[in-house]
Formats: C-alpha cells, structure tokens, sequence
C-alpha cells in the first residue's frame, strides 16, 4: 500500500514538476539568444529592445509586457553593426493598428554610431506599438513590438499561483491518504514492528 502510494505520489510530483517552468515568458531575466523576446532578427540585421521604469524598480527590464503605467524609457540595441551607419528612428503609437494610431512619441531617424537608440515616453495602461523604420524603410512590414502596459498577463498568473497551488493540493492530499492507510493506523497502535 505504501509503495503504491509512494509510486503514484512521485508520479504525480514530476507531472507538476514538468509543467511548471519559471523561466517561460518572464520579463526579461537571464534568457538570451534565440530564446530573447526582445530580440528581433529581420533578414540579417538584429535589433534587440527594452523598456524601464526606474521610479518603480530601478533594475527592472521589460521588453513586450510593461508592470505599471507612467514615465517609460525605451532603449533599441542596434546590434547589427550596419545598421549604426544608418539613420535609424522609432514611432510609438497607441493601439495596435501601427502607423493608424495615435503617435505618441516620434524619435526621427538618425546614425547612431554608439549603437544605441534611446526615447523617452509617458505610457497609459493599454496596448502600443513600436515601430522602428530607417529613412528608406521600416525594418519590418508588420508592428516591431507590442507593448502590454498595466494589463493583466493571465498565462504568468496561472503559471505563478495555480501551478504551485495545485502542488500544495497534491501534497496534502498525499498526506491524507498516508495518514488515512492502514499503515499508519497500524504503526500508531504500535504494531508494527
């Protein structure tokens, strides 16, 4: 009975262990490569993105999904060295509907020999697009980035809360069944031996 128990406890432990990962989808942490949300390949130029809020959490990166509305710096990594001879500019606009929404910040085209292409902006909760462009063109033909402001990420709360909270439930429930078995009654009465 025990042994039963154990094999199913220890089962039901690595399918929880399985599914909860806690490095899907963070804000930013220690991903990089291939697996970085904020960084864009388009052809063979490489641009990686991020935004920071430094009057709420002074090390905090953020890329598609922003914690709280206010005064927002954005900072574009121009990580293709071409692209840093090349006036490069950068359009955030309210909505998702691209170059159809209101502009709330336009950083002209310009080189940028350090690399680095910097902006400022006050973000409201709700959706925006980035969109970064040289003169001759945007660097992608849909929106680059779309930032989530203030907005309730459903996915990282079930990965946060229910998943740990359905592992509690599964160790009380072992608990249970280990106290309610015939093995534990036994050793209690001290029969066993």
């Amino acid at each position: 009975m025990i042994r039963q128990v154990t094999q199913t406890g220890s089962m039901l432990l690595i399918l929880v262990a399985s599914l909860y990962s806690p490095n899907v989808a963070t804000a930013h942490g220690t991903v990089s490569g291939e697996d970085d949300p904020c960084l864009r390949r388009v052809g063979e130029r490489v641009v990686h993105f991020n935004a920071y809020q430094p009057q709420y959490e002074l090390k905090g990166q953020y890329c598609t999904d922003i914690p709280r509305e206010g005064d927002t710096f954005l900072v574009v990594d121009l990580v293709d060295p071409a692209l840093r001879n090349e006036p490069v500019g950068m359009r955030v606009v309210r909505g998702t509907d691209g170059a159809e929404g209101e502009i709330v910040a336009d950083i002209r085209p310009s080189t940028h020999p350090d690399g680095v292409l910097r902006g400022e902006v006050r973000l409201d909760a709700g959706l925006y697009t980035v969109i970064l462009a040289t003169e001759k063109q945007n660097l992608m033909k849909r929106p680059q980035y779309l930032l989530r402001v203030q907005m309730t990420d459903y996915q990282k709360l079930v990965r946060t809360v229910a998943v740990p909270l359905l592992g509690m439930l599964l160790v009380a429930w072992l608990g249970y069944k280990l106290v309610r078995s015939k093995w534990i009654g036994n050793w209690r009465k001290g029969s066993i031996q």
